[in-house]
C-alpha cells in the first residue's frame, strides 16, 4: 500500500486551513471555516437582515390593527375614544419593543451612557467580593504597564474599566452577543491607538495582550463554559470518544515518531502535558501559548526520529495522535472560549493561528474517525470500538534488549488474553449454533409427527361382546367342567 492511501484519511491540504472567502488569514471550524474579520462580517450582515425583517414585520401589525380600527371607528360610537387610547398605548407598546430589539442587537462598541456607567459603578455583591489572588497581581501588573504609556495608558485604563463595568450587566446576554461585545471592544482599542495614539504596531500588540490578559482574568469564571451552552456537553462526548479510540496505533496515523527513542519519548510527554495544561489557563493568549509548546515539541521528536525537518503531513497526524493520547480536559470549552474571546488578529495570522487551527482540525478528525481513515476492516474496526478484542501488541521477539521485562511481560500476557477472548467467542458462537440446531430439529420433529396424526387419524372402536371373567361363576354358559371335590385317604 503507498504513503499516499496510508494518509488518505489524514492528510490536509494547507489551503483547507484557510479562510474559505480567500482573504489569506486562517479560518476556524467554529467560524465555519471563516476567519474572524470575514465571519464578523457576514455575522453582521445576519443581524442586520434580521433587524430588518423585525422591523418589518412590526410595521405590517401595525397597519393591519390600524385598519381594523379604522374599519370599526364607524360601529363604536361612543366607545371608539376609550378604544383609541387603548391602541394608542398598545402601538407605543410595539414601537417600545422594536426599539428595544434593534438596540440588542446594535453594535456594543459604543460607550454606555452616563446612567448607565453610574449604576455601573454602584456597588454589587460580586464587585465587593474578595477577588482572587491572580486577580490582583494581573490588575497591578496591568496598571504598572500603562503607566509607560502616560496619557494614552490613562485613556486605555479608563475605556477597560467602563466595559468591564458594562459587561457585569451583560451576563444575562448569550455567550455570542458577550463575545461580540469583547471583540468589539478589542477593535475599537486597536483603533483608537492607531489613529489617535499613533502607536507603533509593536507595541499596540503589546498592549492588546496586556488589556486580554486584563479583561479576561477577571470575566473568566463568568464566560468560560457557561451553563447557557452545550460546551459541557460537547466536553463529555469528546472525552468519551477518545476513550473508545484508546486502542489507535501510531502506525494506524502513520505517525512518523518512534517512542522507544528516549529523546522523542520525552518530547511526547512534554507535548501531552502542554496540552493538558492548557485547561489550567485563564487567558487565551496562555492558552493558545501550551497549544504552540505542544506543537513544536511535536516538530522536535518528528525531526529527532526522522533525522529531517518535519512537514505538515507529518505533523497532523502526531497531533491527533497526541490528543488521543492525552485525553485534555474540557477540550471543547477551551477551544470555544478561545474562538470567542482570543484577540483575533492572533487566530488570524502567525504561528499560534496555524497551531490552533491544526488542533481543531484534529479534533474533528477524531469526532469523525472510522475504519477507513485507519486502513481497517468495517469489522475490525467494530470490535476495537466496542472492546471485543484489540490490536495485535508487539511480539517479544521484535523487542529491543534495552526493552523493560515488565513491559515484554505485560504485552505477552495482553496477547495471550486477546487469543483466550477469540476462542472464548469462538466456542460461544458454536455453542449459540448447536441450541439453534437442536431447536430446529425439535420443530421439524413435532411437525412430522402433526403431520402424520393429521392425514392417518387413529380410530379407537369400542368391543361387541364383554369378555366373560375367568372367576365367573355361571358354568352352565361356559361349559367348564365341575371343579375337582377333595378327597381323604385313610392310611
Amino acid at each position: 500500500m503507498s504513503l499516499k492511501s496510508e494518509r488518505r484519511g489524514i492528510h490536509v491540504d494547507q489551503s483547507e486551513l484557510l479562510c474559505k472567502k480567500g482573504c489569506g488569514y486562517y479560518g476556524n471550524p467554529a467560524w465555519q471555516g471563516f476567519c474572524s474579520k470575514c465571519w464578523r462580517e457576514e455575522y453582521q450582515k445576519a443581524r442586520q437582515k434580521q433587524i430588518q425583517e423585525d422591523w418589518e414585520l412590526a410595521e405590517r401589525l401595525q397597519r393591519e390593527e390600524e385598519e381594523a380600527f379604522a374599519s370599526s371607528h364607524s360601529s363604536q360610537g361612543a366607545q371608539s375614544l376609550t378604544f383609541s387610547k387603548f391602541e394608542e398605548k398598545k402601538t407605543n407598546e410595539k414601537t417600545r419593543k422594536v426599539t428595544t430589539v434593534k438596540k440588542f442587537f446594535s453594535a456594543s462598541s459604543r460607550v454606555g451612557s452616563k446612567k448607565e456607567i453610574q449604576e455601573a459603578k454602584a456597588p454589587s455583591p460580586s464587585v465587593n467580593r474578595q477577588t482572587s489572588i491572580e486577580t490582583d497581581r494581573v490588575s497591578k501588573e496591568f496598571i504598572e504597564f500603562l503607566k509607560t504609556f502616560q496619557k494614552t495608558g490613562q485613556e486605555i485604563y479608563k475605556h477597560t474599566k467602563i466595559f468591564l463595568e458594562g459587561m457585569h450587566y451583560k451576563r444575562d446576554l448569550s455567550i455570542e452577543e458577550q463575545s461580540e461585545c469583547t471583540q468589539d471592544f478589542y477593535q475599537n482599542v486597536a483603533e483608537r491607538m492607531q489613529t489617535r495614539g499613533k502607536v507603533p504596531p509593536e507595541r499596540a500588540e503589546k498592549i492588546m495582550d496586556q488589556i486580554e490578559k486584563y479583561i479576561m482574568t477577571r470575566l473568566y469564571k463568568h464566560v468560560f463554559c457557561p451553563e447557557t451552552t452545550d460546551d459541557e456537553k460537547k466536553d463529555l462526548a469528546i472525552q468519551k470518544r477518545i476513550r473508545a479510540l484508546h486502542w489507535v496505533t501510531p502506525q494506524m496515523l502513520c505517525v512518523p515518531v518512534n517512542e522507544e527513542v528516549p529523546e522523542v519519548s520525552d518530547m511526547v510527554v512534554k507535548a501531552i502535558t502542554d496540552i493538558i495544561e492548557m485547561d489550567s489557563k485563564r487567558v487565551p493568549r496562555d492558552k493558545l501559548a501550551c497549544i504552540t509548546r505542544c506543537s513544536k515539541h511535536i516538530f522536535n521528536a518528528i525531526k529527532i526520529t526522522k533525522n529531517e525537518p518535519a512537514s505538515a503531513d507529518d505533523f497532523l497526524p502526531t497531533l491527533i495522535y497526541i490528543v488521543l493520547k492525552g485525553n485534555p480536559p474540557r477540550l471543547q470549552s477551551n477551544i470555544q472560549y478561545i474562538t470567542r474571546f482570543c484577540n483575533p488578529s492572533r487566530l488570524m495570522t502567525g504561528e499560534d493561528g496555524y497551531y490552533f487551527t491544526n488542533l481543531c482540525c484534529a479534533v474533528a478528525f477524531i469526532e469523525k474517525l472510522d475504519a477507513q481513515s485507519l486502513n481497517l476492516s468495517q469489522e475490525d474496526f467494530d470490535r476495537y470500538m466496542s472492546g471485543q478484542t484489540s490490536p495485535r501488541k508487539q511480539e517479544s521477539e521484535s523487542w529491543s534488549p534495552e526493552a523493560c521485562l515488565g513491559v515484554k511481560q505485560m504485552y505477552k500476557n495482553l496477547d495471550l488474553l486477546s487469543q483466550l477472548n477469540e476462542r472464548q467467542e469462538r466456542i460461544m458462537s458454536e455453542a449459540k449454533k448447536l441450541e439453534k440446531d437442536l431447536i430446529d430439529w425439535t420443530d421439524g420433529i413435532a411437525k412430522e409427527v402433526q403431520d402424520i396424526v393429521e392425514k392417518y387419524p387413529l380410530e379407537i372402536k369400542p368391543p361387541t361382546q364383554p369378555l366373560a371373567a375367568i372367576d365367573s361363576e355361571n358354568v352352565e354358559n361356559d361349559k367348564l367342567p365341575p371343579p375337582l371335590q377333595p378327597q381323604v385317604y385313610a392310611g
